[in-house]
């Protein structure tokens, strides 16, 4: 799916789909976080299944105020025991799946707030 929005405000999710998102036209197929003014490619996760708290110790080190997973191609809930570091930080993460994760990173992202989402690509 392309999606447009003004790339000048920041990182802007251009396109996603089938194993892939775009960053302001920059195809990439690794699952990654991505906040308005930069790119985690190092945020290696392949679903749900394979989190683990160092990802969202990651997530959070991002200093953003709203945490967006992108959980793949459908929307699935991480093991509350998961979550502790986000709970014990008193921040909260809004699970959606990828593709819904993607356009509501970019409307937040162009209104200014600080986001950051970390995408599970499939």
């Amino acid at each position: 799916m392309k999606l447009h929005t003004d790339p000048r405000t920041g990182n802007t999710v251009t396109a996603h789909g089938e194993g892939y998102v775009a960053i302001n036209g920059q195809r990439h197929s690794g699952s990654l976080i991505v906040q308005p003014e930069r790119i985690d490619t190092q945020w290696q996760a392949s679903g749900v299944d394979t989190l683990a708290p160092a990802h969202f110790e990651q997530l959070l080190a991002t200093g953003a105020d709203i945490l967006i997973l992108g959980t793949g191609k459908r929307q699935q809930f991480p093991p509350l025991a998961l979550l502790k570091p986000v709970i014990a930080a008193g921040r909260t993460v809004d699970v959606m799946d990828t593709s819904a994760a993607c356009r509501t990173y970019n409307i937040l992202m162009s209104e200014g707030r600080a986001v950051a989402a970390a995408l599970i690509i499939e």
